[in-house]
């Protein structure tokens, strides 16, 4: 989806780009190899054309920070094809809401491998910033809003230039309005028995558990409760993808 991207060009808005698709200009190189596209002009053309074959240049490399700044936060689900197999699924617990709760854990799914950084043990900014600074993309649910700010705050700069796709905003797109957990529900993505139907409230419980007692089962369940969050990001990252982007040519289709 992001060689089909126009919208990184100063000017392109998303109706020229339906526009642009709809006429069969639908890829990167599609509209370099056009001589002429009709309300364009040849200086503004080849402007356009240097500025494509440059982005071409930044993905061949992987260059996913490129695109981090070029993109609009809500269109950054567009890398997650081609950036999408070197992902951080991200998720926080806190002891509440308020940006001075300490963070007691984050984690980290990378699709292979579950971190769990741990208040009190391995959870600092340079930990944070080396797991964040290895993959091309964040992907988190309601991140944009708390998980991210939350880190910046205790650690501030510990998190890279990544694109970064807060998947509360495109499920919403897609008629999913509610939380993590009922959106699941929703879509049938299961959750281990143990905590399936554990909450916020009951991860604060735990982690006082485990602070104040030493309750190593209290911890465990935590980090399960925790590891299921960024685990199940990686389903509902795929589902919104593929939806949002048969909508998009389905516009242009239909237009």
């Amino acid at each position: 989806m992001l060689r089909n991207s126009f919208i990184l060009l100063d000017g392109i808005a998303r109706q020229r780009e339906l526009s642009l698709w709809t006429s069969g200009i639908l890829t990167w190189d599609d509209f370099i190899d056009k001589p002429q596209i009709r309300g364009i002009s040849e200086v503004r053309k080849t402007r356009m054309d240097e500025y494509l074959a440059v982005a071409r240049d930044r993905l061949a490399v992987h260059d996913s920070e490129y695109f981090a700044s070029r993109l609009a936060s809500r269109d950054q689900w567009r890398c997650l094809e081609e950036f999408g197999g070197s992902v951080a699924y991200l998720d926080i617990e806190t002891t509440g809401i308020s940006p001075r709760s300490p963070i007691t854990l984050v984690g980290i799914y990378d699709g292979k491998r579950m971190h769990t950084l741990t208040r009190g043990r391995d959870l600092n900014g340079p930990s944070l910033n080396a797991i964040l600074s290895s993959v091309d993309m964040i992907v988190t649910f309601n991140g944009a809003s708390f998980d991210l700010p939350m880190i910046e705050s205790q650690f501030p700069g510990s998190i890279p230039e990544r694109p970064h796709v807060d998947l509360k905003h495109p499920l919403r797109r897609l008629g999913h309005i509610g939380g993590l957990k009922s959106i699941e529900r929703e879509l049938e993505i299961e959750r281990d028995r143990r905590v399936e139907y554990m909450t916020g409230e009951d991860a604060v419980y735990l982690w006082r558990l485990w602070e104040k007692h030493g309750n190593r089962n209290a911890l465990d369940l935590l980090v399960e409760y925790n590891s299921e969050d960024c685990r199940n990001l990686v389903s509902l990252a795929k589902y919104a993808y593929k939806k949002l982007r048969a909508a998009s040519f389905e516009r242009a289709t239909l237009k």
